[in-house]
């Protein structure tokens, strides 16, 4: 992970790494980023499904391509934007997304975390309807990704509108907790403390979808 020098000024680091992202004692994480400059702090899959765009008016990170390039090792999402050089453990990250896909069963927006490399993470698949592999709490641990869900709901209702989520993780006792609109009451909930570290992303498994306004804050996470 990039270490940041607290002498340098936050404007200066705003300039160069296009998002507001702070470090405080080496130990505290928190990251804002509304795309206005960019997305030069994501790296994604397959660059060629990912672009900075304007939707009503709105400057946003938009996966625009249903098609990938990208052949996980697992059975496993297609479309994946990692948040660079930031791994954190326990964690809050609040996010806007659009689904811009046509409406059916499996229409879906993903959110990753704890990954460490592409056979190495958690996910959160938003699925409009709930079945075994759709609208859970997934680990992908060297095998095909496998629910972890302790709670879901019949379905996450997707239509063409901006909707909130929330992720709330917590290492010690592998909580995760998936709020949607909602922000009162988890939506789908898991305990699992496989990893205990890893990078934040954004995405789908094999739809479309339109990010904005993300915050995260957290602990610094320290690899194995």
């Amino acid at each position: 992970m990039t270490k940041l020098s607290l002498a340098v000024p936050a404007i200066v680091f705003a300039l160069v790494f296009n998002v507001s992202f702070a470090v405080a004692q080496g130990e505290d994480v928190k990251v804002n980023e509304d795309f206005e400059s960019g997305a030069d702090n994501w790296k994604p899959t397959d660059p060629t499904v990912w672009k900075v765009t304007k939707i009503g008016g709105r400057t946003v990170y938009s996966q625009h391509k249903k098609k990938s390039s990208y052949k996980p090792p697992h059975r496993s999402p297609y479309h994946i934007s990692l948040l660079r050089d930031v791994v954190v453990s326990d964690f809050t990250l609040d996010v806007e997304v659009l689904s811009t896909h046509p409406d059916y069963g499996h229409r879906d927006a993903c959110l990753f975390f704890g990954y460490q490399d592409p056979a190495h993470f958690y996910y959160v698949h938003l699925g409009k309807k709930t079945d075994p592999n759709s609208n859970q709490i997934m680990i992908v641990n060297d095998a095909p990704r496998t629910k972890i869900s302790t709670k879901t709901t019949p379905g996450t209702n997707w239509d063409d509108k901006w909707h909130s989520v929330r992720i709330i993780r917590k290492v010690e006792d592998g909580t995760i907790e998936i709020y949607f609109d909602d922000m009162d009451t988890p939506a789908l909930t898991a305990k699992d403390d496989t990893f205990k570290w890893g990078q934040i992303g954004l995405g789908t498994f094999d739809d479309t979808t339109a990010w904005d306004n993300l915050k995260l804050e957290g602990k610094k996470g320290e690899r194995d």
